[in-house]
């Protein structure tokens, strides 16, 4: 598979950031984070998956857990400042990120939207989250991924 320079990509070389991109074949049906986390020979709680959910009050927000995680609803509706939260359908995530599913970055997201990344990647110098295409992973370091995203940190996974 060629490497194409994805719009996350781009954006994390214009900062001038380091990266690496790791690829992986992976059908539809089999696709979970967990499944990427040991194809890209990392473990689970240093690949992160990036889910799009909506609020009552403010509308749309990233979080970024890690993959052996599942999302704490409770604790994104608290830092999101919400009565409820839910996850985007399927229908919603590509018009509001630009992304489809099993791409879904917050690194040059359609909308800038506010990104909640989960209190353990701060365990970790670099983690890997989606590139902005399937079947691609970008590492890279923490710091870069929250100055790049505007990342607030938060116990939202479980």
């Amino acid at each position: 598979m060629s490497v194409s320079k994805t719009n996350a990509l781009r954006l994390i070389e214009q900062a001038g950031f380091g990266y690496e991109v790791r690829e992986y074949d992976l059908a539809l049906e089999e696709f979970t984070a967990e499944r990427v986390a040991e194809l890209v020979g990392m473990a689970p709680d240093q690949v992160y998956k990036t889910l799009l959910a909506v609020g009552d009050r403010n509308g749309p927000c990233f979080a970024v857990i890690p993959a052996n995680t599942e999302l704490d609803v409770k604790a994104l509706a608290a830092v999101h400042g919400e009565r409820r939260i839910r996850l985007a359908s399927l229908k919603e995530v590509l018009p509001l990120t630009g992304y489809e599913r099993g791409s879904v970055t917050a690194i040059g997201a359609k909308k800038p939207l506010p990104v909640y990344l989960d209190e353990v990647a701060e365990l970790f110098d670099e983690i890997a989250v989606s590139a902005g295409a399937k079947g691609l992973q970008v590492v890279l370091t923490t710091t870069d991924y929250i100055e790049l995203t505007g990342a607030t940190i938060a116990p939202i996974g479980v």
